[in-house]
C-alpha cells in the first residue's frame, strides 16, 4: 500500500484540531486567515510581463463568531469539557 503523502482536512476539521489544541470549550469559533498581498511583474519573457498579484497565506487561526456557518463549529459540542 503506498504511503499517504497528503492530507486535506475540511474547515471545520481545521477549527475543531486548533480548539483541542487551545483546549477551548465554549463559544462558537470561526476559522480566520490572515492574507498579505504584493504585486511583481511576471511573464514568459521580459516582453511578454504583465503585473501579477501575490496573496500569500499569512497565518490560520480561530475567532469568535456569533453564529454557525460552514467555517464555524459550536465548541462546547465537538471538544466538550469532561470532569
Amino acid at each position: 500500500m503506498a504511503e499517504a503523502t497528503q492530507y486535506m482536512f475540511t474547515h471545520r476539521e481545521v477549527v475543531t484540531a486548533l480548539l483541542k489544541k487551545q483546549n477551548i470549550h465554549e463559544g462558537i469559533w470561526a476559522l480566520a486567515v490572515n492574507l498579505g498581498f504584493g504585486v511583481v511583474n511576471v511573464g514568459p519573457s521580459q516582453d511578454d510581463i504583465n503585473p501579477t498579484a501575490m496573496v500569500p497565506i499569512m497565518g490560520i487561526g480561530i475567532q469568535k463568531s456569533d453564529s454557525l456557518n460552514a467555517l464555524s463549529v459550536d465548541a462546547a459540542e465537538v471538544n466538550p469539557l469532561t470532569e
